[in-house]
Formats: structure tokens, sequence, C-alpha cells
């Protein structure tokens, strides 16, 4: 990633945020918007990896979802540049209704058709309760690509979630919606993205050879 990109070039870097208690857990527990956990230590320490990592990457802004674990990474990330993170609404993760706080395996046993349902087109059947892996998309991929239009001339970061940024990565690459769960996106992965004359390309997907 060039220090000072060229007049009409913006590069954003697209993170992942670091790892919370419900990540940890085998099997994941399922965490969208309804609750607001902080970084686990294990999180923290991926946060503080990634900011070292992206310390001389010169950025200019660091956006951030409104939610507490997406924050703490941006702040750690905004730190060794002297900057404040900009909270940005519509990066905020999927809202996963009821589902919140349980496993795929629980999920699966208690509301088996709504299940069935969401793993077969997640773009059309939402999690219950809560919100389509379309709609998602639908209010996270044009705030991403307004950043980047927005900030021409400059290195940029934002932290996001799993869904938001597995979804818009997905369309990058040319995925169909319904196969956005093929996007790996692991805690403080980090993604390239370049965007030059109106032109969106993702350089980097899930880059994680930072954290140890």
């Amino acid at each position: 990633m060039p220090p000072c990109p060229a007049p009409d070039t913006c590069w954003l870097c697209l993170i992942r945020h670091g790892e919370t208690a419900n990540n940890r857990e085998k099997p994941p527990r399922l965490q969208g918007r309804r609750t607001d956990p902080a970084l686990s230590p294990e999180g923290r320490r991926q946060a503080e990896q990634t900011a070292r990592f992206l310390s001389s990457a010169g950025l200019k802004k660091v956006f951030s979802s409104p939610l507490l674990r997406a924050r703490e990474t941006a702040e750690a990330i905004a730190t060794p540049h002297g900057l404040d993170v900009i909270t940005v609404d519509d990066l905020v993760e999927v809202d996963v209704g009821l589902w919140e706080g349980r496993n795929w395996t629980e999920i699966e046993k208690a509301d088996p058709e709504a299940y069935r349902a969401f793993m077969e087109n997640a773009a059309e059947n939402p999690y219950l309760g809560g919100e389509t892996v379309a709609a998602v998309l639908e209010r996270s991929g044009p705030a991403l690509e307004r950043l980047l239009a927005e900030n021409l001339g400059s290195c940029i970061a934002a932290v996001a979630h799993n869904v938001v940024n597995r979804t818009w990565l997905g369309r990058l690459l040319g995925l169909p919606l319904s196969k956005y769960r093929s996007v790996p996106q692991d805690n403080c992965g980090v993604n390239l993205i370049r965007y030059r004359r109106g032109e969106v390309k993702a350089v980097t997907i899930n880059g994680v050879f930072h954290l140890e």
C-alpha cells in the first residue's frame, strides 16, 4: 500500500473487529447489534498487533461501526496516527434477531424451519426476527463506497463486522450473495481495497500475517 495515493485513488483497509468472548466459544455464539460486548483480552492483543502493522500506513482517517468491539479496535488503530475515530452507523453488524447469543447447533434445534430457510437463501430469508444479508449489503455497501469516494488521495481504515465485510467483499469478488460465507473474515483480518477513477477493487482479502 503506497503511503501517498495518487489524487484519483483511495486505499481502504477494511478490518473485522478483534475477538470477543462470543467469537472465542466453540462453536461461536452469534452476536449482532442487540448485544455490545467489549473485546476479549485476545481481541485487545489482536487490535494492538493490527495497530502496529498499520502504524506506517499513513492513515488519514479511521472509521468504525458504532458497536463497542469495533470502536475499541478502531481506537487502537487510530492512536499511532493521532486520529479520532469517526463512527458510521451503517457499518453496524447485522441484526440477528432472536438468534442473538445462540450458536448454530442451538438455533437448528430450536427453530428448524427458520434455520433451514436461512441456510438455503440468507439473501431472502432473515435471521429470525432480524435482517436479511441483502439488507445488510444495501446499507453498508453504499456507506463504504462513499468513504472511498470522499477520501481520494488518502489511505483510510474502517473497522466493521463479519457479515458487513463478507457481503460487500463478496460483491466485489463477483460472488452471488448466497455465497457470502465463502469469504473468510478472521478477527482483525485486513482487507485492502483500492478505489481508482470510480472502480473499486479488492486487492487483498483477510490478511492475517500480522497476527502472531
